[in-house]
């Protein structure tokens, strides 16, 4: 699953970072690496952004840039 498909208060563990060239790039430092348990947070009312808890910080990202990673599910 892609993480633009998780809700508030669902977290995953990243498996892979897709993307290409500089949008990847860019993913990878923001610190959303293959390993990394990310949670969301809060969503924008019409789903775009969402808030992301990972690391011990929020990040705010697009939903096109979500759509790019994916990640396995933590049972709840």
């Amino acid at each position: 699953m892609s993480l633009d498909q998780l809700k508030p208060g669902e977290s995953g563990v990243i498996k892979i970072v897709g993307g290409a060239g500089a949008l990847r790039r860019r993913l990878l430092d923001m610190g959303l690496t293959p390993g990394t348990r990310v949670s969301v947070r809060k969503v924008a009312p019409f789903g775009d952004p969402m808030e992301l808890c990972l690391r011990g910080y929020e990040l705010t990202l697009r939903g096109d840039d979500a759509r790019n990673i994916l990640l396995c599910r933590e049972p709840a």
